[in-house]
């Protein structure tokens, strides 16, 4: 009875390794974020010069921005998707200073969506980006 159920457990410690190994197999790895825009030139001089995105490609119709680990893709659509502003993207990003950021951003063609907040955690602010795209901001207490 003994051997059996050591048997029984090995079949079962097998088992669980094989699962462990096809879920560690078939794990999803984050790519990128994806944002249309109607200027991918001028979005990715948005991106680079109000938020320092370092570009790693950028043709017409198509970017590949980076800030640390997150990879930003801008792709070109002359479509009115672009402007269907109930359907993009929310960006939030912590700065050092907000208010260097917010005036960067809206000299870059970024809107002020309310006035910046000074909240208990820091400052935070609302913008939208060209095409409609919505930036967050936070500046830590």
């Amino acid at each position: 009875m003994c051997h059996g159920l050591l048997l029984f457990w090995r079949a079962l410690s097998s088992e669980r390794r094989r699962l462990r190994e096809m879920a560690a197999a078939a794990a999803a790895t984050f790519r990128w974020v994806l944002q249309l825009h109607r200027d991918v030139p001028r979005a990715a001089r948005f991106y680079s010069e109000g938020l320092d995105f370092t570009v790693n490609v950028c043709t017409l119709r198509w970017a590949e921005l980076q800030s640390g680990p997150l990879k930003l893709a801008l792709m070109h659509s002359s479509s009115d998707i672009v402007s269907q502003k109930g359907y993009s993207s929310m960006l939030s990003f912590t700065v050092t200073d907000i208010n260097s950021s917010v005036t960067k951003l809206m000299a870059l063609g970024a809107e002020l969506d309310g006035p910046i907040k000074y909240e208990i955690h820091g400052k935070v602010a609302a913008l939208r980006c060209i095409d409609g795209h919505m930036l967050g901001l936070h500046e830590p207490a």
